[in-house]
């Protein structure tokens, strides 16, 4: 890939986009705080960390600020995510780090970004996809939102742009010569998520009522249902062909489920809920997923792995024993590759600098004074 970054070790989206081009061949070094380090941190547990050296650099010194700034001087990227200002105070700012390497992308990863009056506000995924608007529309009809885990701030919102961000960036700094700074706020990320609904609203097809609409769990042909055994499928049927497909595997009469009449919705809902409930999981499972109804069995976590699609394409991996989700997309002609299981915290600070250019003299200088562990 012929990339370098620098990943200033943080949480969640920030380890996910570093994870992200270290999968596809970029050459990514972690910079982990010294001592004691949460159990997240440790072992395989914490996947977002596979792939890459962990070195412990204590950047509340200056040596440890100016070895971060050496190892930027060879980077074509940094990522961090802090709130605003953090980085400044230590002394590895974009001004501190640009003067270094004026081609280098200094990528920023915050909640709300990097102004704005909620900017030094602490949050996690639930609040960032709360205020961007995406939250209040998981909504069933009377119900209570229902957080969808965080993918949606934290990865889908957030790592996702940072690393499409850093990628067009350091693309255009090769042409120019010039790095600049790519404030990925998982606010802005998740509101553009929504960015189709928000067309649909102004052309009238969407209600500001959640749980009403044909996507939002509304419509009887997008819908989940429970099954003989307790278990569900998930229903998706929204061109007219794969809904006659849907109907004539299930014996309705087109006649009597009329598509887009949505005062009929209702009803539908409750006389697709009890066909489902006539056969289990795995037998709907059976008629379902080979036909062309749009329509497939829920599965889990571990089923997921298991499913003989994932199985056929390789979607997931074993890495020291762990099962994970291998590299994606997928390239013909340079595939991304999983280089190694998540290291404990510092666990690569020797062969990590090496491999980035610091001697066995100047590592020596470092651990004496404190600045690395």
């Amino acid at each position: 890939m012929g990339v370098r970054v620098v990943e200033i070790g943080s949480i969640g989206p920030g380890p996910f986009t570093a994870m992200l081009l270290a999968d596809l061949g970029a050459d990514v070094i972690r910079i982990d705080r010294p001592g004691p380090v949460s159990p997240m941190n440790t072992g395989p547990i914490n996947l977002l960390h596979r792939g890459r050296p962990s070195v412990a650099v204590d950047l509340k010194t200056a040596e440890g600020c100016e070895l971060v700034l050496k190892l930027c001087e060879s980077a074509d990227a940094l990522i961090e995510g802090f709130r605003p200002g953090v980085m400044e105070r230590l002394g590895v700012g974009p001004e501190q780090v640009l003067a270094r390497n004026p081609k280098l992308v200094f990528g920023r990863m915050t909640g709300y970004g990097q102004d704005g009056p909620m900017a030094m506000v602490a949050g996690h995924d639930i609040n960032y996809i709360s205020i961007a608007g995406v939250l209040g529309s998981v909504t069933r009809e009377g119900e209570r939102p229902l957080a969808p885990l965080n993918l949606v701030g934290d990865f889908g919102g957030g790592a996702m742009f940072l690393a499409l961000g850093i990628v067009c960036a350091i693309l255009e700094a090769r042409t120019s010569g010039q790095g600049q700074v790519v404030d990925a706020a998982m606010v802005d990320g998740s509101a553009v998520l929504l960015s189709l609904f928000h067309g649909l609203r102004a052309g009238g097809l969407w209600s500001d009522s959640p749980g009403t609409n044909f996507l939002d769990s509304g419509a009887h042909f997008y819908e989940v249902y429970e099954t003989a055994d307790g278990g569900h499928v998930s229903v998706g049927a929204l061109e007219p062909q794969f809904y006659a497909e849907l109907l004539s595997i299930m014996e309705i009469d087109p006649a009597d489920a009329p598509q887009w009449d949505q005062a009929r919705w209702p009803d539908l809902k409750e006389r697709f809920a009890a066909v489902f409930l006539t056969r289990t999981r795995d037998q709907w499972a059976a008629l379902l997923e080979p036909a062309e109804a749009c329509a497939t069995a829920i599965y889990g976590l571990t089923e997921a792995a298991d499913h003989p699609h994932m199985v056929a394409r390789g979607t997931f991996v074993e890495i020291d024993g762990v099962r994970q989700p291998g590299p994606a997309p997928r390239f013909s002609r340079t595939p991304g590759a999983i280089t190694g299981p998540p290291p404990p915290a510092g666990s690569d600070t020797d062969s990590g600098l090496a491999a980035w250019g610091i001697g066995d003299e100047e590592r020596a200088a470092l651990k004496a004074v404190g600045a690395i562990g």
